[in-house]
């Protein structure tokens, strides 16, 4: 007898031994997302960021700092917007819901984690019973004891314990990726507010200079030195920037209320951006031959490998329901028949009851659960593969756009001299009567045009460089560690 159980102890000790090593667990599959191992192009982005370098991250990259690690506070190099991103991230409502999801995620976590330890409870009960032609007698009992305990041998408490750390753990990365994606998103709508406000005042002083030659193209209508289709053109360009003011003046309307809404509480005024500013960001070059394992610095990607291993993880909960378990509810205390005399010397009781459950047939349930297990472990993989994918793509395209949009505003700055020029040309010769009021029509227009072209290229190439500062995985710390 006592050689059959020393064979069950060790026989019981292997298998906890096993279990402890993990062998239910399958090894995780490596990812093949098929990505290059160096961006495509350009494989720096210094020719996109003249004049925008800040001295001390260009050191930190040139270092080999991570982009991730840099603050956003060393970023972004405006005061105001830098106010304004704090004032979002102190009170935005969707970033809220984020850290409390991460709350859940760790209260589910403990709550999956306390199965790995015993349960002691107490209880204490009294029954009094009697007749009419029987006497009354009482009944107590108190006890404290382990309430159905699993010995975990294959694992399958621990491993189910670990898929939720790492749910736990995905939580916390999507929570530093919505972060991230606020911060973009209110650079990007105090950017977008300048633009329209800088637009805003174009469309009022090209409305006054257009008022102004309206007047006197009447004045000269009413000498007989212009047509009146002449007067008729000029109210057409009048009422156009007209029109276009109004409209500049409701998306800054709109834009307002855009950064009210991600703000999560009112702005001062004072805050608001006037104007697309050219230094509104700190990036500089970024170090040629940069790898794309920087993408892995990435919250979605973190937060997409953790689910990925939590999935793996609950293979091996899943191999382990295959296996026989073994749960215990024990108990010592007392036992009287008088309340009085519940704690007195030889009351005391204890009761053992391990129960060992055996799977013989489950109707194929323990197989479709394995399946479908591995079906979620490779599904978690293959949405692996795709946050890199797609990561990649991100930081490709905004590195592409760093170069195209550089070349975009020299031409459109060029373009605006050159309009300038030419309106000025036109305007002395239609006022010295040489050129029709046609003539003079078309500069204005490609003047208002020109003046337009640029100030959106400057916002698009702000908002790219913003762009790849987030697609990097940059903006959830405050400040360069």
């Amino acid at each position: 007898m006592r050689r059959s159980r020393w064979t069950v102890l060790c026989a019981a000790s292997a298998a906890a031994l096993l279990a402890g090593c993990g062998v239910l667990v399958p090894k995780l599959p490596p990812e093949k997302s098929g990505i290059p191992v160096e961006w495509p192009l350009p494989p720096t982005t210094g020719a996109g960021l003249e004049g925008a370098a800040s001295p001390s991250i260009d050191t930190t990259l040139a270092s080999g700092h991570a982009v991730a690690d840099i603050g956003w506070r060393d970023f972004f190099v405006d005061p105001d917007l830098e106010t304004l991103i704090g004032l979002a991230l102190a009170n935005n409502r969707d970033l809220r819901v984020a850290v409390l999801n991460v709350e859940r995620a760790r209260a589910q976590y403990r709550i999956q984690r306390a199965a790995r330890v015993p349960s002691i409870a107490a209880s204490g009960t009294l029954t009094r019973s009697g007749g009419e032609t029987l006497p009354v007698t009482e009944a107590v009992g108190v006890a404290a004891g382990v309430v159905d305990f699993e010995f975990d041998l294959f694992g399958r408490v621990r491993n189910l314990s670990q898929a939720q750390l790492q749910r736990y753990f995905a939580q916390e990365e999507a929570r530093r990726a919505a972060q991230l994606s606020l911060i973009a998103e209110v650079a990007n709508a105090w950017l977008t507010l300048g633009a329209d406000r800088e637009l805003q005042r174009v469309a009022r002083e090209t409305l006054g200079n257009r008022e102004q030659a309206l007047v006197l193209t009447k004045k000269r209508h009413d000498l007989g030195a212009v047509s009146e289709l002449d007067v008729a053109q000029a109210e057409t360009s009048v009422e156009t920037a007209r029109a276009d003011l109004a409209r500049y003046s409701g998306l800054v309307a709109t834009d307002i209320n855009a950064l009210t809404l991600l703000a999560g509480a009112p702005i001062d005024p004072a805050l608001l951006a006037a104007k697309v500013d050219p230094e509104v960001s700190g990036l500089g070059a970024l170090p040629a031959g940069l790898p794309s394992e920087v993408l892995l610095r990435r919250p979605d990607i973190r937060q997409a490998e953790r689910l990925l291993r939590a999935a793996n993880a609950n293979i091996g909960a899943a191999r382990a329901a295959f296996f026989p378990s073994i749960s215990l509810t024990g108990s010592v205390g007392y036992a009287s028949d008088e309340l009085s005399g519940v704690f007195d010397s030889g009351n005391r009781v204890w009761s053992f009851a391990p129960r060992v459950t055996l799977p013989l047939f489950t109707g194929g349930r323990n197989i479709a659960n394995l399946k479908s297990a591995t079906a979620d472990r490779d599904i978690a993989l293959a949405q692996y593969e795709k946050a890199i994918q797609a990561g990649f793509r991100d930081v490709a395209d905004a590195l592409a756009l760093t170069h195209t949009l550089a070349e975009q505003k020299a031409s459109q700055m060029a373009l605006l001299a050159a309009a300038t020029r030419a309106d000025e040309l036109s305007r002395v010769r239609y006022e010295s009567g040489r050129d029709s009021y046609l003539v003079l029509l078309d500069s204005q227009r490609t003047l208002y045009g020109a003046q337009q072209a640029l100030i959106a290229v400057q916002l698009a190439e702000q908002s790219n460089r913003i762009r790849l500062y987030q697609v990097l995985g940059g903006g959830w710390n405050e400040n360069t560690r």
